[in-house]
């Protein structure tokens, strides 16, 4: 991974083999960033992603194989317990143009990916919610 910070933006190029959650999270650790709003695209050859069931309270996962270019990478970076906390959605598309998406849980680099961090300040904590199953924005 490499990056380069313009003001309140990072610029960010990851390379083959590395994978997407892992660097990003590395990256809020390094740089101390308590907040933002991410997206970008890129190439991966292998990647998880899931739907959350309302009703089980739990992640349905899909796991793919293969080329794949990104079509959408969009997700938020904040912190749980003073701890970076990354929440993405992500879509892929096949080489016969079918694209699969979800909560992305694991992608890994093939080509590159270009990701564009946009910096808040301040700070947003997530809290679990028994009532939803999911660790939320904290407003408290």
């Amino acid at each position: 991974m490499e990056y380069r910070k313009f003001e309140n933006t990072l610029i960010v190029r990851l390379d083959p083999d590395e994978e997407i959650c892992e660097q990003l999270l590395f990256l809020a650790q390094k740089e101390h960033i308590a907040l933002a709003s991410l997206n970008g695209l890129g190439a991966v050859k292998a990647f998880t992603v899931g739907v959350f069931n309302t009703e089980t309270k739990e992640y349905l996962a899909n796991t793919f194989e293969g080329p794949y270019e990104i079509v959408s990478l969009t997700g938020t970076l904040t912190t749980k317990d003073g701890v970076p906390y990354l929440h993405a959605h992500f879509a892929a598309g096949d080489d016969k143009g079918r694209v699969s998406g979800g909560h992305l849980n694991r992608a890994v680099i093939s080509a590159t990916a270009e990701i564009v961090l946009t910096l808040i300040p301040g700070t947003v904590e997530r809290k679990f919610s028994k009532q939803i199953g999911l660790n939320l924005f904290d407003f408290q």
